[in-house]
């Protein structure tokens, strides 16, 4: 794969997930810049979900099927149903975002990993 263009990434997520560290291999692998922004290490905030959820809207991030949303009881799960919602269990529960969220200099947004995705949206 050529090199991209000088505009670096940001990975968003948390650091010992597997998925994350596909996807942090592959950009390495790539020579691709990017920087890791780990929800535990560095925080979610207000502003920053609020703009993951205005580019790729609630339902994208929230990821039902790990062990944070398993853990949920029925009535937390059933309260999940708009962006407000959703943006009140995420910031309280980062680990249940979809992962990663990789962002482009130029403000466009993927997420999950997936190589073929990587590789189109990075060109």
């Amino acid at each position: 794969m050529p090199n991209p263009p000088s505009s670096s990434y940001i990975m968003y997520g948390i650091k010992n997930c597997d998925t994350i560290k596909k996807a942090r291999r592959y950009l390495e692998d790539n020579e691709i810049p990017y920087q890791f922004h780990d929800y535990r290490a560095d925080g979610l905030n207000d502003k920053l979900l609020s703009t993951f959820i205005a580019h790729l809207g609630w339902e994208v991030l929230v990821n039902k099927r790990g062990t944070t949303w398993r853990k949920l009881t029925e009535d937390e799960k059933n309260s999940v149903i708009d962006a407000n919602s959703a943006k009140k269990v995420l910031l309280d529960e980062p680990a249940m975002i979809k992962r990663p969220v990789l962002v482009s200099s130029d403000n466009r947004y993927i997420v999950g990993f997936s190589a073929d995705e990587y590789q189109h949206f990075i060109k």
